[in-house]
């Protein structure tokens, strides 16, 4: 039994062999090919595709004008990749607390931590469950800050009925292998604004916008740098796996939210237990199916004895030397990090595997 699976379609290994027989694999026909299905399958706004979901992150952080000596506001519950993508912009990460029953940033701690230097707000959907993004929206307009989610764990998740790329002015998703959707590895930044989304296309590849910059009777395209832009765009081989791997993923994520459903009905009431809360108005993507647990370390000797695999995938990020200050009083964080463990929800799991993970659970450790 695997923890996590990467989920390859027959029609995405066709495509690849096509585009790799055809000898055009840099970005071209299929990049846009993929970007107008997430935007007409997915309802993501405005998505520019690109290399990885650290990438999208750097980008809606740049484009939002983040800059060195500026702060953003993000929680410690997530990949180093997020807090990274800050400092990327030599601007300082700030770590908020998180509700322990979520795993996702308080609102009323993003208060807290806002100070005169503050431009912008990084809540992560943590395992694929949204965070609370009207209070996080409401507060980003009253202090005139940017919002960028880390949708990594979220493509598929709705909050009050809207999709979570539709929502805040940027949103960055990931396709790495292990995630819901691959391309192999890449990621995509959805803008509310189509003129946001017009210059991560341009600052995707170096600051060139293709659009104006044709190539002269030398060969080389015609252009004159005056912003900076990265090596951050998708090539037509990923997106090529990605068109292939889009079609079904509505019915592979219905798998997970059923798996999802499954366990939260099996397992409430286990003792030693808690299951994450998860409120009416809102569909949980499930990458992760979080637990809070007495004994944890106990917990996953006794699931590993029975061939089940079970991890905290990541531990909070705040004591890294590299993002290290002041210690953070966090009591919402101390807790979820104390406890948190996560369980196999992925859509390559058979009934007959999901009910021996209920089952072994149910029995105790």
């Amino acid at each position: 039994m695997e923890f996590f699976h990467s989920y390859i379609a027959p029609q995405a290994i066709a495509n690849a062999a096509k585009i790799l027989e055809s000898g055009r694999l840099s970005e071209g026909r299929r990049v846009k090919e993929f970007e107008a299905e997430l935007e007409g399958r997915m309802g993501l706004d405005n998505p520019v595709a690109v290399n990885s979901g650290t990438a999208a992150l750097h980008l809606g952080l740049a484009l939002s004008g983040v800059e060195a000596g500026d702060e953003v506001i993000l929680p410690a519950q997530t990949f180093v990749a997020t807090g990274v993508a800050v400092l990327m912009q030599r601007a300082t990460p700030v770590f908020a607390d998180i509700d322990p029953q979520t795993g996702n940033i308080s609102p009323a701690s993003i208060l807290e931590k806002i100070t005169p230097r503050t431009k912008a707000v990084l809540p992560v959907h943590w395992g694929g469950y949204p965070c609370e993004l009207d209070e996080i929206a409401e507060i980003a307009v009253s202090r005139e800050l940017s919002v960028i989610e880390d949708a990594a764990h979220a493509l598929g998740a709705i909050y009050r009925g809207r999709r979570v790329g539709a929502i805040s002015r940027f949103t960055a998703f990931s396709f790495q292998a292990i995630k819901h959707l691959t391309t192999g590895d890449g990621g995509v930044l959805c803008s509310a604004d189509p003129r946001d989304a017009h210059a991560a296309r341009v600052r995707r590849w170096f600051g060139i916008d293709r659009s104006e910059s044709p190539p002269s009777v030398l060969g080389e395209r015609q252009y004159d740098l005056d912003v900076l832009g990265f090596k951050y765009h998708m090539n037509d081989l990923a997106a090529g796996i990605g068109l292939g791997n889009l079609h079904d993923f509505p019915e592979r994520l219905a798998r997970r939210q059923r798996i999802g459903a499954y366990y939260r009905d099996r397992l409430a009431g286990t003792p030693d237990l808690e299951l994450l809360r998860q409120d009416d108005d809102r569909t949980h993507a499930y990458w992760l199916f979080t637990v809070l647990i007495e004994r944890r370390e106990r917990f996953i000797r006794t699931l590993a004895e029975h061939g089940i695999p079970a991890s905290v995938v990541h531990l909070r990020i705040d004591r890294n030397t590299l993002f290290r200050g002041p210690r953070n009083e966090l009591p919402g964080q101390d807790k979820f990090d104390a406890e948190q463990v996560s369980i196999p929800v992925h859509d390559g799991l058979t009934d007959a595997e999901i009910d021996k993970i209920v089952s072994t659970i149910r029995q105790g450790w």
